[in-house]
């Protein structure tokens, strides 16, 4: 049997620690870098949903939206909207060059606001 709780509580701290990682990232104008980091925090922080909806060990998937189906959240279109974006990073931090166009510091900044105030929801929410 997994300790759930325990789980949950690793799941949300690699999170918060992926999301200074991406902040460390960007400001140090490593952009592409840091948006993978952005992706990591957001399904680290899914993936403790799932833990704690399904009392299991987690799917060896990156998708935030279907991630976030398994978990079960109610995730209004706003955040769905970021969580699709923010799904693209995740391709190019695996495989770049492959998906995106790099993107600027400015544009980068766009992206962490709108990823923060949905890690900030899905924090509260655990």
């Amino acid at each position: 049997m997994i300790d759930v709780e325990k789980l949950v509580t690793h799941w949300r701290n690699g999170a918060l620690s992926s999301w200074e990682d991406a902040l460390y990232l960007i400001k140090g104008k490593r952009v592409m870098l840091g948006m993978f980091a952005v992706h990591l925090a957001l399904e680290k922080v899914i993936k403790a949903h799932v833990i704690k909806r399904t009392g299991s060990l987690l799917p060896k998937i990156h998708n935030l939206i279907r991630l976030a189906e398994i978990a079960k959240l109610d995730v209004d279109v706003e955040y769905r909207k970021v969580l699709a974006e923010i799904n693209d990073f995740n391709i190019e931090g695996r495989y770049s060059d492959e998906v995106l166009s790099p993107i600027s510091f400015k544009e980068a900044k766009v992206y962490m606001n709108r990823a923060k105030g949905t890690l900030e929801w899905l924090i509260n929410l655990l």
